[in-house]
């Protein structure tokens, strides 16, 4: 049976299976119980692409995305729940919350953050890359005791057009106002993608949380593979 479990979230227009190589920064003598999942979003039209159908968590009015861009809420919290109900039921099978972690790249990434602060237990973390809050109004008082507990590690590529900088910026100065533990890494030359470098100190993040005593593996795989209009 599994003691750990990673829920992996992709970007827009994106799917779970695409992104499976993720799993190739993770040794597999470590992390051999740890459960992944790479569910793929419905599809649905999407109004920053011009009403196209494709895989979406919810939909977005605009491109760039900043802090400031409007939001229907009511289409995060319906997936927020779906989100929360592939966590009940591991933590049903037996997991410790303390040992899960919800990750995504760009919406999967806001994904990521808005179940990590809207869930009643403390996980073992969240992790972002190249993600936005996905909230208008105050999420803060929203947020409960045990959630506030919850690590969170937030990567940003400083030339990113699609979620810029600033709007990692924004969030973590948020989730720290909040009074979460949040670690911050900025890439300098990083666009709206995923890089080697971050993926492995991805990997090196959650063996730390698990308690793992030997080496993850140093496994170069290019991941540029997902710079396609992940927002």
């Amino acid at each position: 049976m599994a003691d750990s479990f990673i829920l992996w979230l992709h970007g827009l227009g994106d799917s779970g299976p695409a992104n499976e190589p993720i799993t190739n920064f993770f040794s597999a003598l470590e992390f051999k119980n740890t459960k992944w999942a790479f569910p793929t979003a419905p599809s649905a039209p999407v109004t920053c692409n011009r009403g196209a159908i494709m895989h979406s968590w919810f939909d977005i009015s605009n491109s760039p995305i900043t802090s400031k861009s409007v939001r229907d809420e009511n289409d995060v919290l319906k997936a927020v729940h779906d989100v929360h109900a592939i966590l009940d039921t591991e933590i049903a099978s037996g997991i410790s919350p303390g040992n899960i972690f919800i990750c995504g790249l760009s919406q999967g990434g806001a994904m990521a953050i808005a179940s990590v602060l809207l869930y009643p237990k403390t996980l073992g973390g969240g992790v972002v890359f190249s993600g936005f809050v996905p909230f208008c109004s105050p999420v803060a008082k929203r947020v409960s005791p045990e959630a506030r507990k919850t690590p969170i590690l937030w990567c940003h590529g400083k030339v990113d057009t699609l979620v810029p900088f600033e709007a990692g910026q924004d969030a973590y100065k948020l989730i720290k106002q909040i009074g979460m533990r949040c670690e911050f890494k900025a890439y300098p030359d990083l666009g709206h993608s995923l890089e080697d470098e971050e993926l492995q100190y991805f990997a090196s993040w959650i063996k730390n949380r698990l308690g793992g005593s030997s080496e993850v593996a140093n496994h170069k795989f290019f991941c540029r593979l997902f710079n396609l209009c992940s927002t």
